[in-house]
């Protein structure tokens, strides 16, 4: 669900330009419509409140083939993750999910001074697994707006309807977008993260600059995927789980070497056999 005051934090994926509503907005909701670039000219569509903003002839190779799985198991996707990540490492899912999850510093956050909440972004946000557990790190209190954007509206329907449950942030909003063309103003996040699908983006450098884009100077992004653990020795079973989790490339690793130039106060970490964490945050441009 979005809200009219939300449209004047959108950017337009093609040109970044200012976007307007044209459509129903019942109780200042955007239910159906579209989202019309000053820019540009493009237009976006709103369709069951669900805004569309990204292009499809741009989702190509492993970005198709990666939705085409998420969208025809997306009831699966969580209770198999969490079955398979102790059968398969040997770690249980919460210690893994805690393991990043500390690196963004929820419980350091405060109420910004431009009065606005404090805005915490999810890039692949899937069916929202994250989600509890940003409600229990944030400070009591805290005015606080989630966004989670996604390729997969199959994940996202997973997502509502943990929402609906109350299993998560009650102040969220999601869409759909490419991690590539991420459609939001520069600076507007107080922290962004991602988990478990760059390895597979087409260009995973430009989508790791968006979130450095869209992020406040100084917030950790974290980043986490797979990459053998180098300290790890896998039995032959788990070597065969691996590459079967991987299958999308034969060099599943850290992007530290493709973070931003200015990227600083970089850590890199393994939050379990198969899953690195990579934190680093981008300074203020001066000049």
């Amino acid at each position: 669900m979005m809200w009219l005051r939300d449209v004047a934090l959108l950017a337009c994926p093609d040109c970044r330009g200012q976007l307007v509503w044209h459509g129903q907005s019942e109780d200042d909701r955007l239910d159906e419509g579209r989202l019309l670039c000053g820019g540009c000219g493009e237009t976006w569509k709103v369709e069951d409140g669900l805004a569309r903003l990204y292009r499809e002839d741009r989702v190509q190779g492993t970005d198709r083939l990666m939705r085409h799985i998420y969208d025809g198991l997306p009831a699966l996707h969580d209770p198999l993750t969490a079955v398979l990540t102790p059968l398969f490492q040997s770690v249980s899912e919460s210690r893994m999910r805690d393991g990043y999850m500390r690196r963004l510093e929820l419980g350091a956050l405060k109420p910004r001074d431009d009065g606005q909440p404090v805005r915490v972004l999810e890039v692949g946000v899937g069916a929202g697994a994250n989600l509890p557990r940003i409600r229990g790190a944030l400070p009591p209190g805290l005015p606080v707006e989630v966004w989670g954007l996604d390729l997969s509206t199959g994940m996202l329907a997973q997502c509502e309807k943990r929402l609906r449950k109350g299993r998560g942030v009650k102040d969220t909003r999601l869409l759909v977008a490419d991690a590539h063309a991420l459609p939001f103003k520069d600076g507007l996040f107080d922290r962004v993260f991602h988990v478990g699908g760059i390895g597979s983006y087409r260009q995973p450098a430009v989508a790791l600059r968006e979130m450095a884009r869209v992020a406040r100077p100084g917030t950790p992004l974290v980043v986490v995927d797979e990459q053998l653990d180098a300290a790890f020795r896998p039995s032959l079973f788990q070597r065969a789980a691996f590459r079967a989790l991987t299958f999308y490339t034969r060099d599943a690793k850290s992007p530290r070497d493709l973070l931003p130039r200015n990227a600083e106060d970089v850590i890199e970490e393994q939050v379990s056999p198969f899953y690195y964490c990579l934190t680093f945050r981008v300074p203020a441009v001066t000049g």
